[in-house]
């Protein structure tokens, strides 16, 4: 039981940042592009990929924050959040933002903990789906 506790926890706490990274930056979403394109120009990242990417990552931290508190489709989730987050990793090194890193390496280790013991995942609305 303590085991489910800790994973409940664990998946609550990394859903909740991704869920408030999005929901801050969301209704400020042409600002937060702008930002990123600045953040990027003297990279050797084209804007033509930045772009893009600057409008769908607040809405994948938000719909996979969303999906990780709720414990839906949990496996999938943590992976295309990892994925995001190794996205995020390359970016900060590309701009020298080696600040970054550290939060960003931290996420993806609590989503390779949440992958890795999926079984435990008890609390969630993937265990009510599958009955």
């Amino acid at each position: 039981m303590n085991t489910q506790v800790a994973y409940l926890i664990v998946r609550v706490a990394v859903g909740v940042s991704m869920l408030g990274h999005g929901l801050v930056r969301l209704p400020k979403l042409q600002g937060f592009s702008a930002w990123m394109l600045k953040a990027f120009e003297n990279s050797i990242l084209p804007d033509i990929l930045v772009l893009p990417f600057s409008y769908a990552l607040p809405i994948a931290e938000f719909v996979l924050g969303i999906l990780l508190v709720l414990g839906l489709f949990t496996r999938i989730s943590s992976i295309v959040a990892s994925i995001v987050m190794i996205l995020l990793i390359f970016g900060s090194t590309l701009i020298e933002n080696w600040g970054a890193l550290v939060p960003q390496f931290i996420h993806v280790a609590f989503f390779a903990y949440l992958i890795q013991h999926i079984d435990r995942n008890s609390f969630a609305l993937d265990t009510k789906l599958r009955g």
